[in-house]
């Protein structure tokens, strides 16, 4: 589709981005002016449907949602035969920020407290009895205000399913997604943990799946499954206690990492009071040094 062309009532205006089997358009309501997302999934071939099957997910799952940390879905456009859909378009929430893949933060602070809302969110997410199980730096967006969004709820389930086949993103995996074991909100704590340890490392966790792993041995034994180096080692600077929570957050067993997303949160939120402080003594040291200079 191109600038100008019509979708219902809506109106293309631009191009926002692609994914896999998926374009992101901008468009604006012919009727009531508004500006949403629209993102246009179509069935080329039969290997397709599963495409058009998480669209119909997170459509599902967004209805149940209600977290201003998590994006909304409005309503789903359906084109087709009456027995077939042959592409769909979801009227989505637009979230004007980057995602932290593309724009990772600046600062301690801002990455601890731009994960505290995406732990809040996700724990959401499982108060209503849903796992996201796909989270990840791009599929957090972070706005100009610092508030961040959720996005992406296409590969998301009930907690408790074993799905039929191996999803989720290789870098950012839990081994029980590999070994389509059940998907808890203990999958999310892995996964959010992995997202924490690229951002603030720019290593990625060593995954049964990983791109530069040599064999799938992890995916048949938990225990043979490499173990990621302490991210202070990579990055000294790095809080120890944010360092702590990481680590746990990525323990290959889902009993060792922590009980709930809740905890996660509560304890990013304790992490960036602790750097706030430091860093007020910080700037007070500065200024008295400073003082005493001149």
């Amino acid at each position: 589709m191109k600038k100008g062309d019509l979708v219902e009532n809506f109106r293309i205006m631009a191009e926002l981005g692609r994914g896999a089997a998926s374009i992101i358009y901008l468009a604006q309501d012919t009727k009531t002016k508004q500006i949403r997302a629209l993102k246009h999934v179509i069935k080329t071939n039969p290997k397709d449907q599963r495409f058009l099957d998480q669209a119909e997910a997170e459509t599902k799952v967004s209805k149940d949602l209600n977290h201003p940390g998590i994006r909304t879905i409005d309503r789903v456009i359906r084109k087709g035969s009456f027995l077939s859909t042959k592409e769909m378009f979801l009227v989505m929430e637009l979230v004007d920020g980057v995602s932290m893949e593309n724009q990772p933060p600046k600062t301690f602070e801002q990455a601890v407290a731009t994960f505290e809302q995406a732990a809040r969110a996700l724990a959401h997410m499982h108060d209503r009895g849903w796992v996201h199980a796909d989270m990840k730096p791009n599929n957090i967006i972070v706005d100009n205000y610092g508030r961040a969004k959720v996005i992406d709820l296409g590969q998301a389930c009930k907690i408790g399913t074993i799905k039929e086949r191996i999803q989720g993103t290789p870098d950012y995996i839990a081994p029980e997604q590999v070994h389509r074991r059940e998907i808890t909100p203990k999958t999310d704590i892995y996964n959010l943990g992995a997202a924490m340890y690229w951002v603030l490392t720019r290593h990625h966790i060593p995954t049964a799946l990983a791109k530069d792993t040599e064999s799938l041995v992890g995916s048949i034994d938990d225990a043979l499954l490499e173990r990621p180096k302490p991210a202070i080692e990579l990055n000294p600077k790095i809080n120890r206690h944010l360092n702590d929570l990481i680590m746990q957050c990525v323990e290959v067993r889902p009993e060792d990492r922590p009980e709930s997303m809740d905890l996660v949160a509560d304890k990013l939120n304790l992490v960036h009071g602790i750097l706030l402080a430091n860093s007020s003594k910080g700037k007070e040291a500065v200024r008295q040094s400073n003082a005493e200079s001149a």
